[in-house]
């Protein structure tokens, strides 16, 4: 029994030693777990501070940076046309015999790229283009040109003559039509003139780079009635009474841009319009016209501006017989740009009018007669470039 409990106290000290050494283990394994704990955390806060950091470099928080509004965007031109005028052309008489010589392109050797580079060129033609007829009576000049010559006024770059004239009819009705028929077989448009009045009236419709161009031809020279054109009856318009030609430009401005006026009228080698032209052109101005461009006087008459709207009383001979008066020489190739606006500039480029061939003039004869010219119009100013301005400008 003694023994027993002996061995009790025994046992109770050896438990009381081992719970000593647990109760010591037990501070370090708390501190262990807390200070784990403690790191944990840290790493955590770590973690998400870096990653704070890092998110806020791809995240660019700063204010944004304003475009500038400085970009220049082109501005668009406005549209524009490119025409060309001529004075009068003839294929008869000593023209036909040099060019049976030369060729039929002979004409057009200087002034071919004035007309293919543009976008549209007119000419009166004065001469019917037939191989019959029954030449006119009482008149001291009466022309008839081969066809063969048509051909070649096309490859040349011209696009529609002017017929109202008075020398269209110089072969009769038979020379009026064959010129309407080689004409139409070569792709050149004709004005002011048809198989009757309706045709003879009506514009020429064209359109280049968007902008719509109404083009007519008028007679104030007609050698008599019967050249009228009229109700089934052949000939060409006539403005000794105006008022139909009025109308119709009035009509056509309500559908075209740009209407334009190449007008027959005048006295024959005199410098300075008559009164009908003058009063002619305003009516036409006046009705919706643009742009006048007139002949027959065979030498060059000035411009004049009217309600901003250019008058070009003559653009004289072009391809044509050389006379004895040397201001018959003188020609000039006409351009107008226009716009759609309805507004046109002007610049004349001087040509000597040499027998069947047009040639550019030398610089001191050009600017001779840039000086002519200004000084035989109303208000105006020709540059040394040849670009006409109104004097006021």
């Amino acid at each position: 029994m003694d023994q027993t409990r002996s061995e009790r106290i025994a046992t109770m000290r050896r438990e009381q030693k081992r719970n000593r050494r647990q109760n010591a283990f037990r501070p370090r394994k708390i501190s262990l777990l807390a200070g784990g704990i403690l790191l944990a955390c840290l790493a955590v806060a770590g973690i998400l501070f870096v990653g704070k950091a890092y998110l806020e470099g791809l995240l660019d928080k700063s204010p944004p940076v304003e475009q500038s509004t400085n970009i220049t965007t082109p501005v668009e031109k406005p549209a524009t046309v490119k025409l060309t005028f001529i004075g009068d052309l003839i294929f008869t008489g000593h023209v036909e015999t040099r060019l049976k010589e030369q060729g039929y392109d002979f004409p057009y050797a200087y002034v071919k790229d004035l007309f293919t580079d543009d976008d549209y060129t007119i000419g009166n033609l004065e001469t019917p283009v037939t191989k019959r007829g029954m030449p006119a009576a009482n008149k001291e000049f009466v022309y008839k040109s081969p066809p063969e010559a048509i051909p070649a006024l096309k490859a040349a770059g011209i696009d529609l003559v002017n017929l109202a004239n008075n020398h269209s009819m110089d072969q009769g009705v038979d020379g009026l039509l064959d010129t309407f028929d080689a004409l139409t077989q070569n792709n050149i448009a004709y004005m002011g003139a048809g198989p009757d009045d309706d045709r003879a009236y009506a514009p020429i419709i064209v359109e280049r780079n968007g902008i719509k161009m109404a083009f007519f031809g008028f007679s104030r020279v007609i050698p008599e009635v019967s050249w009228y054109a009229g109700k089934n009856m052949p000939g060409v318009a006539s403005v000794y009474d105006p008022a139909r030609a009025v109308a119709a430009i009035r009509a056509a401005k309500e559908h075209a841009d740009l209407v334009i006026v190449i007008p027959h009228w005048g006295k024959e080698r005199e410098d300075l319009p008559v009164e009908h032209q003058t009063t002619l052109a305003r009516a036409f101005i006046d009705a919706g016209a643009n742009l006048i461009v007139g002949g027959h006087p065979h030498v060059l008459q000035g411009f004049e501006s009217y309600r901003d709207k250019w008058i070009a009383y003559s653009t004289g001979n072009f391809i044509f017989t050389r006379a004895s008066e040397p201001r018959t020489w003188e020609t000039m190739v006409l351009q107008a740009t226009c716009t759609k606006a309805g507004t046109c500039s002007l610049t004349m480029l001087p040509h000597h009018a040499e027998l069947g061939q047009a040639v550019p003039m030398n610089a001191e004869n050009a600017q001779k007669l840039r000086q002519r010219i200004q000084s035989i119009s109303k208000d105006v100013r020709i540059d040394a470039d040849g670009s006409i301005h109104p004097s006021t400008e």
